[in-house]
């Protein structure tokens, strides 16, 4: 689908999300894709309400990204499978975004992921734009992530490999990040790491891409939240049952130790003995 601007409704020459083609027509996902987008922002949600509670940041998956206008609008874009904005309304004028423009808003997403669904050579392409008369080189992906959107974190995820590459904007130029010591990638500014973890989501078992927080602990997505405090209450009525059952053994004892006591006083009586238990 062909895209173009029209001029005439907009003297300023600057399109907003709205004027802007939100797909280019294209396959891009394969089924791990919508799921693994679905367990990143299920997951974050809460550390997100706590860092917002105005509710003023943004996630957008698989959604463009304009850095700049071209001929025809979809080349000045990119859209990565997941980022997350900090401190931009989730809507403007009313609307849902349906892109975040650049020039519309002038802040940077703090974190863009990439799940490589080829070789990974897309996401490492650091061809930078050139200009020859009227030809350009068309840039890519890390090129125009570092030097045009400029993400403080850029990740590219790999399920073959189960394995996530981590880059840090650092003076600004992407360094690759090292894995603490438990495999995760810090990034302070959430107080979460980004790391691989294997288990089953949504009826399929893989190395997701997924949340901790800065003490290692697993950010749980609202089902398995939900299933957790489930297993806590069964817990809980586990032991209230053998609370209720040891109580009931104990008195039944009691019961047995007093007729047993009631046996013996009447044996003394029968003897003529005045028992003085």
């Amino acid at each position: 689908m062909k895209f173009s601007l029209d001029v005439e409704n907009n003297p300023g020459g600057w399109p907003d999300h709205t004027q802007l083609p939100e797909s280019d027509g294209t396959f891009v996902k394969n089924f791990q894709e919508h799921p693994q987008s679905i367990l990143l922002t299920d997951s974050i949600t809460p550390i997100l309400q706590s860092i917002h509670p105005d509710a003023d940041y943004c996630i957008g998956q698989d959604s463009g990204i304009y850095w700049r206008l071209t001929d025809p609008l979809e080349k000045g874009s990119e859209a990565p499978d997941w980022f997350y904005v900090p401190n931009v309304p989730p809507t403007l004028d009313g609307q849902l975004r349906r892109s975040y423009v650049m020039w519309q808003e002038f802040v940077a997403p703090l974190i863009v992921l990439e799940f490589v669904s080829g070789n990974g050579s897309q996401e490492r392409d650091r061809t930078p734009l050139l200009r020859s008369g009227q030809q350009e080189t068309k840039p890519g992906k890390f090129w125009v992530y570092e030097n045009a959107i400029r993400p403080a974190f850029y990740g590219i995820y790999e399920v073959s490999k189960a394995s996530v590459e981590v880059y840090h904007l650092i003076e600004n130029r992407y360094q690759l990040m090292t894995a603490n010591d438990r495999g995760h990638y810090p990034i302070p500014a959430l107080g979460v790491e980004l790391g691989i973890w294997q288990g089953r989501y949504q009826n399929v078992d893989l190395p997701w891409l997924r949340w901790w927080d800065s003490e290692g602990n697993l950010l749980l997505t609202g089902f398995e939240r939900v299933e957790e405090e489930q297993q806590i209450a069964e817990q809980e009525r586990q032991r209230a049952e053998q609370e209720r059952q040891r109580a009931e053994q104990e008195r039944q004892r009691a019961d047995r130790a007093q007729e047993e006591l009631e046996q013996l006083r009447a044996q003394l009586r029968s003897a003529g003995i005045e028992p003085q238990l």
